[in-house]
């Protein structure tokens, strides 16, 4: 990879088998996969890295007809996740591991040159301090999902986990993305600007919190907040890996406060419709200006 991307997005591929109280279907899963239908369709020039199964591999052929470079190894199995919503609470649900692809090398990332790269992995066995250590290493910024380090597979159910390397590893990270169950993990606290404080202390510049509601980011100890305003919930699943997508493909050319609300608007269309985001830019615009600048 030796083009300079705007945004790459790195993670498995999941296969995301949803439950809820409303219906039970199958969907393609995967941060770098809900991240590359947000960014591309915003202009931008992205790249994906990932693994997956043979099998699954019509989601690589969507991505490139959109116009991602699709950096892609086969793997013997995919990612299986089984999503249950008990409830119709957004920030209450439970995962379960099927399967698992392989886990990512430094040798994978060792050539991205990206001016943006997103760490979007379903947990802390895809990819280790090492990788993130060649990451940090680039010029551009890089931005991560706390579930990429937090979550663990506990004997075929995600649970999230303390990790010894939280301090290292967080210092190396320019964005850190939570949402609201994770940060009380982190900092004790289900205060989300006290989280999002503390958050900051350990090392990130922006961190973003997701949450049933919309979005809080804190940075330069300033605090911008947006609500979502989805006209119905049918996609849950994504949803944070769209909002971090929509921040900082926005975040390239915009300030924190513009790409909260931008995130904020990305993600209430999304909302409305399983799998990843499919709207147009003009259609973001009218929610903004007829939602939004109304609020």
């Amino acid at each position: 990879m030796e083009n300079l991307y705007d945004i790459v997005f790195i993670g498995n591929y999941t296969k995301d088998t949803i439950v809820s109280p409303e219906s039970y279907r199958v969907v393609d899963g995967g941060a770098f996969n809900y991240g590359a239908n947000v960014a591309v369709r915003m202009g931008l020039k992205v790249a994906v890295i990932t693994h997956l199964a043979k099998e699954d591999f019509p989601v690589v052929k969507k991505l490139k007809d959109l116009g991602v470079e699709v950096l892609v190894k086969i793997t013997p199995h995919s990612t299986c996740l089984r999503l249950e919503y008990p409830t119709n609470n957004l920030d209450e649900r439970i995962i379960y591991v099927t399967s698992l692809a392989d886990s990512f090398t430094p040798s994978e990332v060792r050539n991205i040159q990206a001016k943006i790269i997103v760490i979007g992995a379903s947990m802390r066995e895809e990819l280790n301090l090492e990788v993130v250590k060649e990451l940090a290493k680039k010029k551009g910024i890089l931005a991560a999902d706390v579930q990429s380090f937090l979550r663990i597979n506990d004997h075929g159910k995600l649970t999230p986990k303390e990790w010894p390397e939280k301090l290292p590893l967080l210092s190396l990270i320019r964005v850190l993305k939570t949402d609201a169950v994770e940060a009380e993990i982190l900092t004790g606290t289900s205060n989300l600007r006290e989280a999002a404080q503390r958050m900051s202390e350990l090392g990130p510049k922006e961190v973003v919190i997701t949450n049933r509601d919309g979005l809080l980011v804190y940075t330069k100890g300033t605090f911008y907040q947006e609500n979502f305003f989805p006209k119905q919930i049918r996609g849950r699943s994504g949803r944070g890996d769209t909002c971090i997508a929509a921040y900082m493909a926005k975040r390239l050319n915009a300030s924190p406060q513009e790409s909260a609300l931008w995130a904020a608007a990305v993600t209430s269309l999304k909302l409305e419709v399983d799998g990843p985001f499919q709207h147009s830019i003009q259609e973001v615009n009218s929610l903004i200006q007829n939602r939004y600048r109304k609020t």
